[in-house]
Order: C-alpha cells, then sequence, then structure tokens
C-alpha cells in the first residue's frame, strides 16, 4: 500500500510549513512576506523579519522567491464530467468552416463514437455548417456529437440521431444540429460509459482545476447533463479520492420542486448531499444557439425569441418550495424574457410564504446576462445571488463579437458587473467549464478590461468575486474560507507574476498603483500579457497540486 506522500500529485504534511521570501495576500499584514501553515490551518502571516524570528529545523521551509500565495481559486459554476470528456476529447476551437470540421471528425482513430467540444461558427467567414450525412461519411459510420461552445446545441451524425432517438424529440428539425430536448438526449446517449470512465473524465477535471489554483469546484448537476448517479460520484470526491486530495466539490442540483413535500423527496432520493436545487435548473439556452428567451427577436433571426422551457407558475412554485425548506434555489437563465420570468416567480413565491423567507433562503441565479437597472433592483431585494461567468464577455463581447451578432445594441449591456456590484447585489464568478476554460486570472482579467468601460470593476473586487465570495454563494458553514488570516482553513495557491502591484478604488483615476500608502495586498499586474503560472495548490493543507520549480 503507497504512502500518501508517494502517490502522485500529494504530499503529506508532517510538520508545519513556512513559507517565505514572496507576497501574501492577506488582510492580515498588507505587507506580509511569510506564512506559516500548521496542519489544515494558516498559523501565522507576517513579515520576513518576523519569519527569520520564528523558522525552525521542524519547519519546511519554501523559498518563495517573490511568488504570490493568495487565497485558492473557487470556480462558482463548471461541469466536472463534461470538463473531463471536453479534455480528452476534439478541441473544435480553432475550427473555422464546415471542412475543418470534417477533417477534424475523419482524423479520430479507433472504432468508438466520436466526441468532440467548442466550435463556433460565429466565427467564421461561411457559417454554413457539414450535413449530418456528411458527418456520417467523416467518422465511418460512427456516432458523432459535436457540443458547441455553449453546450446547448450540437452536431450530430445520422446513426446517432437513429440509435438515440432523436428524430421524434423537440430541438430536432432533420439536420445536424440539434438543441433543445434532442440535444439533452443526443449528449445522455454519448455519455452512457462505464463507471471508471466517467470516473477519469471527473478525475481529469479536477487535475486541471488544481493545476490552475481552484481549491473549490461548483458541480451544476440536473437531469438532463449526467442525472442522479453523475451527480453522486462528483459529490463522493469529498470523501473518496483514492488517497490523492482533490479540490472541494459543491455540488448543485437542477431539478424542479413542486412543493416542499416534493423538493424533500428530491434531497432525500438523491443520495448526495446538495448545497441547493439550483443551478441548471434552465429557464431558457444560451445566446449562441439562439435558446435564450428574449423580448424582441434576435438581431440576425428577428423570428426567432429563443425558448422558455419553465413556466412563471412552476419557477414561482419551486422558489417558494426551497424557501420553505431552507435551502437555495435557482436557475440557469440568460435572456432578458427569461430573467423577466425568474423574477416575477420570485414575486409570486413572496407573496406565497413571505419576502424574508425568500431572502433568508438565499437563492441563486446562474448567468444573468441581459439585466436592465429594474431587474437589478428586483435582485438586490431579493438578496439573490447572481452566479457570473466573466470570460463569456471576453470571448464575445465587443465589436464584430457574438452578442453584437445575435443582439445588436443589445449587446453592449451584457454581463453588467459594476452595476450589480453598486446595487449590493452578491456576485460569484465561475467558468462555466467547459464553455470557457479553467483559467481564473483571465477571468479576473476579463472583469477589469469588461468591454464595456461603465461596467469593469477593480481587480480587487473581481478576485474576491473568484475566492471568498464563491464559499459565500454557496452558504459554506466556515465563515473564514477564502482568506488567508490566522486561523482560516490553509487553502491557497502560489503563483509566479511578472509584477505585483495594488489596485486602486477608483477606475477612473487610474487602473493600476504602487503606492504602498494604499496598505490594500497586492496582486499581479494582468496588463503583462501572460497570466500567473500555478506553482502550487493547497487544500486545508493538503497538497493537490505542485510544479517542480516551487522546490528546485
Amino acid at each position: 500500500m503507497p504512502r500518501p506522500e508517494d502517490l502522485p500529485g500529494s504530499r503529506a504534511k508532517t510538520s508545519p510549513v513556512l513559507y517565505r521570501n514572496g507576497s501574501v495576500y492577506t488582510a492580515a499584514d498588507p505587507f506580509a512576506t511569510a506564512m506559516l501553515v500548521d496542519g489544515d490551518t494558516v498559523a501565522w502571516v507576517g513579515s520576513e523579519q518576523a519569519a527569520t524570528s520564528i523558522a525552525d529545523s521542524s519547519m519546511d521551509i519554501i523559498d518563495l522567491r517573490g511568488a504570490l500565495v493568495a487565497p485558492g481559486f473557487v470556480d462558482s459554476h463548471m461541469h466536472l464530467t463534461e470538463t473531463g470528456i471536453a479534455l480528452d476529447s476534439m478541441a473544435l476551437q480553432k475550427a473555422s468552416s464546415a471542412r475543418e470540421l470534417l477533417d477534424a471528425v475523419a482524423a479520430v482513430p479507433g472504432d468508438g463514437p466520436v466526441l468532440g467540444h467548442g466550435w463556433d461558427e460565429s466565427t467564421w467567414a461561411d457559417a454554413s455548417l457539414p450535413s449530418a450525412e456528411e458527418l456520417e461519411r467523416a467518422s465511418g459510420g460512427r456516432p458523432v456529437y459535436l457540443s458547441r461552445v455553449d453546450v446547448h446545441s450540437a452536431l450530430v451524425s445520422a446513426s446517432l440521431a437513429d440509435s438515440a432517438g432523436l428524430r421524434s424529440l423537440d430541438g430536432f428539425d432533420g439536420g445536424p444540429m440539434v438543441r433543445r430536448a434532442a440535444h439533452a438526449a443526443a449528449r445522455q446517449a454519448t455519455r452512457r460509459l462505464p463507471e471508471d470512465v466517467l470516473r477519469g473524465h471527473q478525475r481529469r477535471a479536477l487535475t486541471e482545476a488544481a493545476a490552475n489554483g481552484y481549491v473549490a469546484v461548483v458541480e451544476i448537476g440536473a437531469p438532463h447533463i449526467g442525472g442522479p448517479g453523475d451527480l453522486r460520484m462528483a459529490g463522493s470526491w469529498n470523501s473518496d479520492n483514492g488517497g490523492v486530495p482533490a479540490p472541494e466539490v459543491l455540488p448543485y442540483w437542477g431539478e424542479l420542486a413542486t412543493s416542499e413535500e416534493h423538493a424533500r423527496s428530491i434531497l432525500d432520493q438523491l443520495g448526495v448531499g446538495v448545497r441547493g436545487l439550483a443551478g441548471d435548473l434552465n429557464i431558457d439556452g444560451s445566446i449562441g444557439s439562439r435558446t435564450a428567451a428574449l423580448r424582441a427577436g434576435y438581431s440576425d433571426a428577428p423570428e426567432e425569441l429563443g425558448s422558455l422551457y419553465l413556466s412563471v407558475e412552476e419557477a414561482a412554485a419551486h422558489l417558494a418550495a426551497c424557501s420553505l425548506v431552507g435551502i437555495q434555489g435557482g436557475f440557469h437563465v440568460i435572456g432578458d424574457a427569461g430573467l423577466d420570468a425568474a423574477l416575477k416567480a420570485l414575486e409570486l413565491a413572496a407573496a406565497e410564504v413571505g419576502e424574508q423567507r425568500v431572502r433568508a433562503a438565499g437563492h441563486r441565479f446562474e448567468h444573468v446576462e441581459m439585466v436592465d437597472a429594474a431587474a437589478i433592483a428586483t435582485l438586490a431585494r431579493y438578496a439573490v445571488t447572481v452566479s457570473a461567468q466573466p470570460a463569456f464577455d471576453a470571448a464575445w463581447g465587443g465589436p464584430g463579437g457574438l452578442y453584437e451578432k445575435r443582439l445588436g445594441e443589445r449587446g453592449r449591456a451584457m454581463n453588467p458587473f459594476a452595476s450589480l456590484y453598486s446595487a449590493g447585489v452578491p456576485v460569484c464568478f465561475g467558468s462555466d467549464s467547459p464553455v470557457t476554460p479553467l483559467r481564473p486570472w483571465s477571468s479576473v482579467r476579463a472583469c477589469v478590461e469588461h468591454r464595456n468601460e461603465d461596467e469593469r470593476i477593480s481587480a480587487r473586487a473581481a478576485f474576491l468575486g473568484h475566492t471568498r465570495a464563491g464559499w459565500r454563494a454557496a452558504k459554506y458553514p466556515n465563515p473564514m474560507a477564502g482568506q488567508l488570516v490566522p486561523g482560516a482553513p490553509a487553502s491557497f495557491a502560489v503563483w509566479e507574476v511578472e509584477e505585483l502591484m495594488v489596485q486602486v478604488a477608483d477606475g477612473r483615476v487610474q487602473s493600476w498603483s504602487t503606492d504602498p500608502r494604499a496598505r490594500t495586498p497586492l496582486l499581479p499586474a494582468l496588463d503583462t500579457g501572460s497570466d500567473p503560472v500555478c506553482l502550487q495548490t493547497v487544500k486545508e493543507g493538503s497538497e493537490l497540486y505542485s510544479s517542480p520549480s516551487l522546490r528546485s
């Protein structure tokens, strides 16, 4: 039986660890250069001079050589199995035509299903898609499933359409593109894999997260994504990780509850502790697949208004039920008409069970991309957390981007982070992986460099939204999670950085300042053209990831 310290990616902590000669992001001391970890807890943070006085032979001493130690990231919206499958299958983000998709399919070896992810026809010079028959020929008769970048639609081959029974389902029009119920069935058909294979995909996703500084991930499960078994597997990593520590998994389940009793029944039957009946309980779809529900038609398809998957009454019953149980409820909602339905549901739920019960439950809405001032006020009134994805703006905002193509001038108002913050709406951030990569500093940068200058937030606010706010949004029981102060969990990442700076509060003055009088902890300069490099990730004192260069 191997010892834990002999397992790949694991390093047993048998003695206190002193990190010194770097920078520590801590509210306890804005000039801290050292940190002592004892077991699973931060024991001390302070200066280099003080570190010299407390260092002794009983400690494992790590010379940071100028590196930054900061609270570990929390990804507030991701999908473990989907991420692992995407990492292990064809990456189609760079495909620029139907021909390139077909060539990629033809190049896949073996005789099993052909899986790929990430194509986006809105960036192609010719947006024509390959036919189902062309996909069939390119794969040599193997089933083909190629998810669009937003994973709300996919291209499928004729054989997959037949074997998965797609032809009779809503969202199948006889062509290669499937949406809505047909897409859910196609995805599930390609996910019927042996348990060890599925677990391998989840391990792949957790390994990728750890290597990028994440100490926790919010698993967004739902019946149409992977089913209860997939959720139970995700939740099991917290207790059964095979001796190799992994980021903590904070699971949510997106199943509609019709009453308090029904909500309790769902929770009892899941067989895994979930933090709420929220996440990808879809009120609508996505902008890219034109399934987000809009008040007015898409600019590039005026006759299309998207899809509403839940009625206001259904959504209200769900929120009321969750409020009575005292757990978080919520939805996937992107379009303005979708959000209208969600907010009307909030009002109806409050009328039924009382506004205070609704507020106390701490409901959360995922994405909330198209939101105006009136909607923001309602979200603030009911203390609804918005779980947003900054990388969406970086990928699809700006002149000529997807938002402009699909929504015209409406695209400029997407993802109004500054407006949400200024109104007091709780906000946390995630990647929606595999929709966007697990790259937390790129996500922080997307907040700072929002395409709409009026909606930019400071790097400090963005960093807290990616760390401490993630724990709070999940109603995590330890109030000290997400900070590095004595007594807090030793959950952090070490970063090799090109330059450290202090973000000033008023972006109208300047974006970055090196003025030490600010007495604000240092963060990496994000305008250098490259992200900080993760050297180590530690969760509650257990090493999840380590670069060989950390101790070289």
